[in-house]
């Protein structure tokens, strides 16, 4: 019996361990996420590139990890770059913030700008879109 408490003690430490909030996250779609700061963050590419596939990661941090609603927009805080948290050299960063100096657009094109912005839901809704790589 002493032998099956030990496995039971394991496994419930790695349950509480696991179950806390990470500041690194296995986003959908083959993205990390990483936490800059308490409101900041970003989203480096694994496998794919893809502008939706960089709002999907981003809405899913803010909403699982940062507490962020629906309704909370995120905001572009510096567009393509190298990665300040695991030396990658591709990512882009978000915020809950605003960033300072950049005009706040509603609406996003191709690639990413300082200020771009959209609500949590509305990134999330780019988690289903299909990619077409012809």
């Amino acid at each position: 019996m002493t032998r099956m408490k030990q496995i039971l003690s394991v496994t419930l430490g790695a349950i509480i361990l696991l179950g806390s909030p990470a500041m690194t996250s296995a986003a959908p779609n083959g993205y990390q996420t990483e936490a800059i700061s308490n409101t900041e963050f970003e989203v480096i590419p694994r496998a794919r590139r893809d502008v939706d596939g960089y709002w999907c990661a981003a809405a899913d941090f803010a909403r699982r990890s940062l507490g962020a609603g629906w309704q909370q927009r995120i905001y572009v805080l510096r567009g393509y770059g190298p990665s300040v948290t695991t030396g990658r050299k591709t990512a882009v960063q978000f915020s809950l913030k605003p960033p300072a100096n950049a005009d706040q657009q509603g609406s996003i094109s191709v690639g990413f700008k300082a200020g771009d912005s959209m609500s949590v839901q509305g990134a999330n809704g780019r988690c289903s879109r299909r990619i077409n790589f012809r």
